[in-house]
C-alpha cells in the first residue's frame, strides 16, 4: 500500500503542476506587504535559515501581524483560520487538555504528563505546554506552521509538526509603535500597543501591553451571571544590542497573567439515567436520603423538599445555559527570559538561544460534576519550570557545495501539581440513591461535606539533543537534504497521597478507585531521528520534492493519581480493610501489585511527495503536498475500567493530500481556496487500547477540511484604502470524543471584515463579525464525571462581532 501510494503521490506531483492554474490556494500567508504586480514573497525559517517558502521542500503557511488581526486569530484557540491543516482544542483542564492538531495527528486525551505532537516555539524556545500559546499574540511579527514531523531541526514532541511564532524585534531606524483597541459583543475589550525606541545607533529597545476582558457565551441558568470569561494583561519588553556587524544580542522578558471563571460550563449532549437525580438535587434539597429516595420512588412529592433556588439550563445548546456550583477561577501566569545571540565565527553564524520560563495554573473551587447538583468540587494547582539551551552553527562548506546546520540541545524542566476534592452539600444524597439502584442500603457509603482526598505529583524532565541538517545543491535544478538528530530523553513522575480521609466506606474506597498506590519511577528515552529528502526544479518557478523524516515524541511516567493501579493495588490500604468490606465489595479478590506507570516513545515514519508552483507572470502560486504517516507506539490518554492511563496504540496510519493556492486577481483582490483530504487516519486493530479506538478514525480528523478567503485592499484615493475580508471554514463530520463515538457533523463558518485603512497617518477602522450565521456546533464531547451513560460537550463560539481601531506612528 505503501508503494502504491507514493507511486499514485509522485504522478499527483506532476499533474498538480500541469493542473496548476485550474487550482486554487487557500489563506493569505504574506509575510511581507506586497509590492508591485504579483503576489509577495513570503519568507521562512523552517530550514533555520531564512527562505523563500516556495523555495523550501516542507508544507508551509506563514502569517503576518497583519493577516493575523484580519482573522480574528488572537491567540491558537481560532488557528484554523490560517490554514485547515491544523486545529485546536482544549476543555476544562489547560494544563492537560489543550492540543493542536496537524493532518489529523495530535495528542489523544488528557494527561498531564503529555507534552503535544505539534511542537511550540515561541522566539526560538520550545513551550512544554500548548496551553502557553492559549494567552494572547502580544506583539507578534509572524507565525509559521510547519506541517509533518519536523525532528531533525526542532526536536523532540513535533511528530506531527512545529508552531513558530516570531516576536517584533526593535529597530534603530526611529521612533515607531501602534495603538490598538477593539470592542466586541459579550463585553469583549482589548488593548494594546507597541512603541520601539533606539536608544543609540547600537542599542534599541522595544515594548509592548496588552489588556483584555471579555464576558464568557454561557450564562448562569439561576443568576444570570456570565461563565467562561476572561481578563487578561501581559506585557513585553525587549533589548537589541549590536554592538558591532558581526555579533547581536537580542534581550526578551515577558509576562502574562489571565483569570476568569474557567472553563466547566458546557451543554448537555447525551442524558444518561442518573439526569432525573441531578435535576432533583439541582431543585431540590433533601432533609434526609429517606426523603429522597421516597421522592425518586414517587412514594414522596417533591415539594416536601427544600427549593434550592437553582434553576434547571435549557437542554438547547444554542441557549448557552448551564447551571453550576462554586466559584470556579482559573489564573494562568506565564512568565520568563530569552537570550539570543548571533555572532559571526569564521565562514558562519553561531546563534545562542537561552531561556528560562515558569508557567503557572491554579484552579479554584471548580465544579467538577458539570451540574447544577451540588457533588463534589475541585482544586488544583500546577507548574512547570523550564531551563533551556541551543546552539547551532549556519554555515557553508565549499567542498560539498552544501548549506550546513549543526546544533546542540539541552532543557531541563520541573513539574509540581496538587489537587483536593472535597465532597460538597449533597453528594451523600447522590450516592446514596445510586448505591440504592445497586441493592446497597442507604448510609453504607460515606460522602459528608468535607475534603476526602489531598494529592501531591510531579515530576522533572531532561533532555539532550545533538543534530546536523545539510542542503546539498547536487547541480543548478537538485538539492539532497539529510539530516540526523540524536536524543535522550530522562524522565520521572511521583504521586502521593498527602491526606486520604480514613473512612473505609468512603465512596472512592468501596468503588475500589482510591486510595490508589503511590510510586516514584524513572524512565529513559534514546533515540535517532532524522530526514532525507529530494528538491528538483525543472523551471524557475516550480520546485518539486520527496521527503522521509522520522519523528520521535518520548515516552515518560504518567502524572496521575491511578498511574499505578486503584485500591486493589495499593495492598497495605486494601488488606487493611475490614473483611465485610472486602468480601461483600471486591468477592474478597487478593490484593495485586502496582501497575507500571510508564507509556513507551511515540514513532512516525513519515513520507512526502510535493510541489509548489508559481505561475500567470506571479499573480498565482500552488503547493500541493501528499503526505503518508506510519506510526507506532501513538500515546493515548484515557479512563479505563477504574482509573486513567497512558497506553500506546501499537500501529496507525494517516494519508491525504493538501492542496494551497493564493490568486492576485487584481492589485487589489486576493482569493484563496485550500483543502486538506485526509482519507485515512485510523488507528490499527489493537487489544491494548479501548475498543472504542481499535481500528477507528482518529479523533478530530475531518475527511476534508476547507477555507476559501477573498481579501480586499482597494485604494479610494491617495490617502484612503477600503479593506474587506470575507471566509468561509468548512470541516466535514469527525468524531469529537476520545471515549466514545459521538460524532460533530458537518460545519462551514463565515467570517466578516469591512475597514478602511488611511496609509499617510496610519489609522486604520474595521469592523469584523465571527461565526456570521450564528451556527451551533460542538468541538469535544466527553462523558461527564460520576454520571453514567451523561455526555457533555464544549460548543464553539456562537456570532461575535465588533470593531478595530488601529493607530500606527
Amino acid at each position: 500500500m505503501k508503494a502504491m501510494f507514493l507511486r499514485s503521490a509522485a504522478a499527483g506531483a506532476v499533474l498538480a503542476g500541469a493542473l496548476a492554474p485550474s487550482l486554487a490556494r487557500a489563506q493569505q500567508a504574506q509575510a511581507d506587504e506586497q509590492a508591485g504586480p504579483g503576489l509577495a514573497e513570503i519568507i521562512v525559517t523552517a530550514q533555520r535559515r531564512t527562505e523563500n517558502l516556495q523555495d523550501v521542500p516542507i508544507a508551509i503557511t506563514a502569517a503576518n501581524a497583519e493577516t493575523l488581526a484580519q482573522a480574528r486569530v488572537e491567540n491558537v484557540s481560532n488557528i484554523q483560520a490560517i490554514s485547515p491543516s491544523i486545529s485546536f482544542r482544549v476543555t476544562n483542564i489547560a494544563t492537560s487538555s489543550a492540543n493542536l492538531v496537524i493532518r489529523g495527528l495530535g495528542t489523544t486525551g488528557n494527561s498531564r504528563s503529555f507534552e503535544g505532537s505539534v511542537g511550540v516555539f515561541i522566539d526560538g524556545v520550545y513551550r512544554t505546554r500548548a496551553a502557553a500559546a492559549l494567552q494572547n499574540f502580544l506583539d507578534i511579527d509572524n507565525l509559521q506552521v510547519l506541517r509533518g514531523p519536523q525532528g531533525t531541526l526542532f526536536g523532540k514532541n513535533t511528530t506531527a509538526g512545529a508552531l513558530l511564532l516570531s516576536s517584533a524585534s526593535p529597530s534603530f531606524n526611529d521612533v515607531n509603535g501602534a495603538v490598538e483597541v477593539t470592542y466586541g459583543n459579550y463585553d469583549t475589550l482589548i488593548a494594546r500597543g507597541a512603541i520601539n525606541v533606539p536608544l543609540s545607533d547600537k542599542v534599541a529597545f522595544r515594548i509592548a501591553g496588552l489588556a483584555s476582558t471579555a464576558d464568557g457565551f454561557f450564562t448562569d441558568s439561576t443568576t444570570g451571571q456570565s461563565l467562561n470569561d476572561n481578563k487578561t494583561r501581559a506585557v513585553k519588553a525587549q533589548l537589541l544590542f549590536e554592538p558591532s556587524e558581526n555579533l547581536t544580542v537580542r534581550l526578551i522578558g515577558d509576562y502574562s497573567h489571565s483569570q476568569g471563571n474557567c472553563c466547566y460550563a458546557t451543554s448537555p449532549f447525551v442524558d444518561g439515567p442518573t439526569q432525573p437525580i441531578i435535576d432533583l438535587l439541582t431543585l431540590y434539597q433533601p432533609a434526609s436520603s429517606q426523603q429522597f429516595l421516597g421522592v425518586l420512588a414517587g412514594l414522596i412529592p417533591a415539594s416536601s423538599m427544600t427549593p434550592t433556588g437553582r434553576k434547571l439550563p435549557s437542554n438547547d445548546p444554542s441557549k448557552f445555559e448551564q447551571t453550576l456550583n462554586g466559584n470556579g477561577m482559573q489564573e494562568i501566569e506565564d512568565y520568563g527570559g530569552t537570550l539570543l545571540i548571533d555572532a559571526q565565527v569564521g565562514e558562519g553564524t553561531l546563534k545562542s538561544v537561552t531561556s528560562v520560563r515558569k508557567f503557572t495554573v491554579d484552579q479554584r473551587d471548580l465544579d467538577p460534576d458539570f451540574s447544577g447538583a451540588d457533588i463534589f468540587r475541585y482544586n488544583e494547582s500546577f507548574s512547570s519550570r523550564f531551563i533551556s539551551q541551543e546552539l547551532t552553527y549556519n554555515t557553508k562548506i565549499p567542498a560539498l557545495n552544501a548549506e550546513a546546520v549543526f546544533g546542540l540541545f539541552f532543557s531541563d524542566e520541573k513539574l509540581k501539581m496538587g489537587r483536593s476534592l472535597p465532597w460538597a452539600s449533597q453528594a451523600q444524597f447522590y450516592w446514596d440513591a445510586i448505591f440504592a439502584s445497586l441493592g446497597v442500603p442507604p448510609g453504607t457509603a460515606f460522602a459528608a461535606p468535607g475534603t476526602w482526598t489531598t494529592e501531591r505529583m510531579g515530576g522533572t524532565a531532561k533532555s539532550y539533543a545533538g543534530f546536523a541538517h545539510l542542503d546539498f545543491a547536487v547541480t543548478s535544478k537538485v538539492n539532497v537534504i539529510a539530516g540526523l538528530r540524536y536524543s535522550v530523553e530522562k524522565k520521572r513522575g511521583f504521586f502521593n497521597n498527602a491526606f486520604y480521609r480514613p473512612v473505609p466506606t468512603d465512596v472512592f474506597t468501596l468503588l475500589g478507585i482510591a486510595p490508589s498506590p503511590a510510586y516514584d519511577a524513572t524512565t529513559t528515552n534514546k533515540a535517532l531521528s532524522g530526514t532525507l529528502g529530494l528538491q528538483y526544479r525543472p523551471v524557475d518557478d516550480v520546485m518539486l520534492y520527496a521527503t522521509y523524516n522520522r519523528g520521535f515524541k518520548a515516552g515518560g511516567v504518567n502524572m496521575d493519581v491511578n498511574a499505578a493501579g486503584t485500591l486493589i493495588n495499593n495492598a497495605a490500604v486494601y488488606n487493611a480493610l475490614p473483611a465485610a468490606i472486602r468480601i461483600g465489595f471486591f468477592g474478597n479478590a487478593p490484593a495485586q501489585a502496582p501497575l507500571n506507570p510508564r507509556y513507551k516513545p511515540e514513532k512516525v515514519n513519515a513520507f512526502e511527495v510535493g510541489g509548489k508552483f508559481q505561475y500567470l507572470g506571479g499573480r498565482a502560486r500552488t503547493n500541493v503536498a501528499f503526505f503518508y504517516y506510519d506510526l507506532s507506539d501513538l500515546q493515548i490518554a484515557q479512563f479505563i475500567g477504574l482509573r486513567f492511563t497512558v497506553l500506546n496504540a501499537r500501529s496507525a496510519k494517516d494519508y491525504g493530500l493538501e492542496v494551497e493556492n493564493m490568486f492576485q486577481l487584481s492589485d487589489s483582490l486576493t482569493l484563496g481556496l485550500d483543502g486538506t483530504w485526509i482519507p485515512h487516519a485510523k488507528y490499527g486493530k489493537d487489544t491494548t487500547i479501548d475498543p472504542v479506538l481499535s481500528d477507528s478514525r482518529f479523533r478530530f480528523s475531518p475527511k476534508f477540511s476547507g477555507n476559501a478567503t477573498l481579501n480586499l485592499d482597494q485604494p479610494v484615493n491617495d490617502n484612503l484604502h477600503m479593506l474587506a475580508r470575507v471566509q468561509a471554514q468548512y470541516q466535514s463530520r469527525q468524531l469529537i470524543s476520545t471515549a466514545t463515538t459521538a460524532e460533530q457533523g458537518p460545519v462551514t463558518l463565515v467570517n466578516a471584515n469591512l475597514g478602511f485603512k488611511l496609509p499617510k497617518t496610519g489609522l486604520l477602522v474595521e469592523g469584523w463579525v465571527q461565526n456570521l450565521f450564528d451556527k451551533t456546533w460542538f468541538t469535544q464531547s466527553f462523558p461527564t464525571p460520576l454520571q453514567t451513560g451523561d455526555q457533555n460537550a464544549y460548543p464553539g463560539a456562537p456570532r461575535t462581532y465588533g470593531i478595530r481601531v488601529r493607530a500606527s506612528f
